[in-house]
């Protein structure tokens, strides 16, 4: 019976990295399935899931435990199988003068309504008219088909107004 590990993974960065962790998996009898991985100063830093049969599960744990002795700081959990409901997918996009908390108020909306956001991405910088520092967020969602979004949508135009950011909140379209 196929298994799933989630691994979170950091270490400092240097090349080599990736290489070195898909060889312990593959090795080990692991699929490498899914992953996001990127540089943050001076560290290499990922989650990944990897499927591996049942009885190799074990072994491919032990594996990938030795490569504490290489400065690789993983986690490893056994995956949940979930059962879905039908969902909608929506992205939300903010862009504003970055401030303390826009991230904890967004989250806080979303845990209200008892979303949670399945991928979160930041980035930090600065306006090139100004140079005032400049937060942009993109968070994927998934919401019950029968939600109210534009009840949501009013709420986030109410943060965004507080925050004084923009909030752009639209629904990805399903491929048939």
């Amino acid at each position: 019976m196929q298994q799933h590990l989630v691994i979170s993974m950091i270490c400092d960065d240097k090349p080599g990295v990736v290489e070195r962790l898909s060889a312990v998996i593959a090795d080990n009898g692991g699929n490498w399935e899914d992953s996001h991985m990127a540089h943050f100063a001076g560290k290499f830093a990922g989650i990944l899931r990897v499927a591996v049969h049942g009885d190799k599960a074990q072994n491919l744990k032990n594996a990938l435990g030795t490569l504490s002795e290489a400065g690789y700081n993983l986690v490893i959990e056994d995956a949940i199988a979930i059962t879905a409901t039908p969902q909608q997918t929506l992205t939300l996009k903010l862009v504003g003068n970055d401030r303390a908390g826009i991230v904890r108020e967004i989250a806080r909306t979303l845990t209200a309504h008892h979303i949670n956001m399945e991928q979160l991405e930041t980035t930090y910088g600065s306006t090139p008219w100004s140079g005032e520092p400049l937060f942009r967020a993109e968070c994927t969602i998934s919401v019950d088909e029968d939600m109210d979004l534009d009840g949501l949508r009013d709420e986030l135009d109410q943060i965004a107004n507080e925050l004084g950011v923009e909030i752009d909140c639209e629904e990805i379209a399903t491929p048939l």
